[in-house]
């Protein structure tokens, strides 16, 4: 008799195929997190060799988070119409290629521009892996496939960490840029001859569902308006976070968010609203977590005193933080319910915000060393959860290209932060500011995540819509 599911190990209700899937999508991640948090690493020296300012620095940072909306939706949508396994082939070449370019880099504005190729890869990547591994996994343990697969990205920061170490102090920051193209050969190896999402062929490929985001994004007319859309959205961007929209900044801001609203209703119909909460809800959660993870190295080398690797030591404890608890998350998430146990691990890395940052430069090492890994496993693990709570919103056929856009819409937290982390920094110091904006951003996110409000947003529409006119 066969042991029931119930019975079976979890682990072995993943076919070899399924897990094929998950260690090359893994692979990739972890590249792509070596890839994006290099800039952190080397803002000091960039900041040295083309005499910036901290809050100019900062704008590199969020170089990249301005171009992940695009990427999100058009490598999403590239998911969603030719299979989830070429989206991330395509993503991890965009990725790598502009890692490169930024060692090339010889002023402001190019490393700006390839900074902002690296983050359309990386969304088109956060995307097509998440979706193709959660959609080639069990049903009942896409909680463990999301954790699982998002705890590459901090390893790819431990690798980064390291090799920032070993290279940077010898031969400068030009040559990390250099390396982090060299991995994505095993990259392209290890997808070469994988399987296509089962999800994704039975309803799509099939014929099954022939209407795609691609389909809705190109349809007639609509294809020339997204275009100018996208244009115009992208500029406004670009003027607001490399801080010369000037007196334009406002409509700049409107104009965005308007061209937003107008994708999101052409993904989701009339489930717009719960895609416009989604991206709410992201925002929030890069805003409680990118201050840390964007200045972090910046506090470490000027406000504790750190050099190179001690800020490694620092950044590798941190990041096996980020790991652990991302696995520990979708565990938790399969357990007790992807909304439960993420709103848990919001409200238990309150316990670790401030001690961090109370030590100062006379705490100890290893106490910075213990507290942020407890920090990054409950604040930055339990994001392992999010391409599973984003992806539950939305059905296969558009799945990529929704999930995608909403997480990369939202991830402009991430572009705000070290910038706001840098303006209320000048005013009461790094580290107090990186306290205050952590532990009011994610209690804001805890709120919206426990109380569903994304979906909460359509059901009060269609309540509203379908109430009698004289009620």
């Amino acid at each position: 008799m066969n042991a029931s599911p119930q019975h079976t190990r979890w682990y072995r209700q993943v076919g070899r195929d399924p897990w094929k899937a998950f260690g090359a999508a893994w692979t990739g991640y972890l590249l792509d997190g070596f890839d994006f948090v290099i800039i952190t690493l080397v803002l000091t020296e960039i900041r040295t060799e083309f005499h910036l300012s901290l809050a100019s620095a900062a704008t590199l940072v969020s170089a990249a988070f301005v171009s992940r909306w695009f990427g999100g939706l058009a490598l999403g949508a590239f998911g969603d119409r030719f299979g989830r396994r070429p989206a991330m082939i395509l993503s991890i070449l965009c990725y790598a290629t502009g890692t490169a370019l930024c060692g090339f880099a010889w002023n402001y504005w190019s490393l700006f521009a390839f900074r902002a190729l690296v983050g359309i890869g990386m969304a088109g990547e956060y995307g097509s892996s998440s979706t193709y591994v959660m959609e080639s996994w069990p049903a009942s343990l896409r909680n463990r496939a999301s954790g699982f697969l998002l705890s590459a990205y901090p390893v790819g920061t431990i690798l980064a960490a390291r090799a920032y170490e070993a290279v940077v102090p010898s031969f400068g920051w030009r040559w990390l840029f250099w390396l982090g193209i060299l991995p994505v050969v095993v990259a392209l190896w290890l997808r070469r001859a994988l399987p296509e999402a089962p999800d994704w062929t039975d309803q799509v490929a099939g014929g099954g569902e022939a209407r795609t985001s691609a389909s809705a994004l190109l349809h007639g007319r609509w294809a020339g308006v997204n275009a100018v859309i996208t244009v115009a959205v992208a500029v406004c961007l670009v003027l607001v976070f490399s801080g010369h929209a000037g007196g334009w900044y406002p409509l700049c801001i409107a104009l965005s968010v308007a061209g937003f609203a107008v994708f999101a209703g052409q993904l989701g119909g009339r489930s717009w609203p719960t895609a416009l909460g989604l991206m709410a809800t992201v925002f929030c959660a890069f805003l409680y977590s990118w201050p840390i993870q964007s200045l972090l190295p910046t506090y470490l080398k000027t406000e504790l005193h750190y050099n190179a690797g001690q800020v490694a030591d620092a950044l590798t404890w941190a990041g096996l933080g980020y790991a652990l608890g991302s696995c520990l998350a979708g565990i938790a998430g399969d357990r007790f319910g992807t909304r439960a146990a993420y709103v848990g691990g919001l409200v238990l890395s309150l316990l670790f915000v401030f001690p961090v940052f109370a030590l100062g430069s006379g705490g100890g090492i290893v106490a910075v060393w213990g507290l942020l890994f407890a920090l990054q496993a409950t604040g930055s693990g339990i994001s392992g959860l999010l391409p599973k709570y984003l992806g539950d919103h939305f059905p296969v056929r558009i799945r990529a290209a929704s999930l995608g856009f909403t997480y990369n819409v939202g991830a402009l937290g991430g572009a705000v932060a070290p910038l706001a982390g840098a303006q209320v920094a000048a005013h009461i110091g790094l580290g107090p500011a990186l306290v205050w904006l952590a532990c009011g951003l994610t209690l804001v996110t805890a709120l919206l995540v426990g109380f569903d409000v994304p979906a909460r947003l359509t059901r009060r529409k269609r309540e509203v819509s379908t109430a009698p006119a004289n009620s």
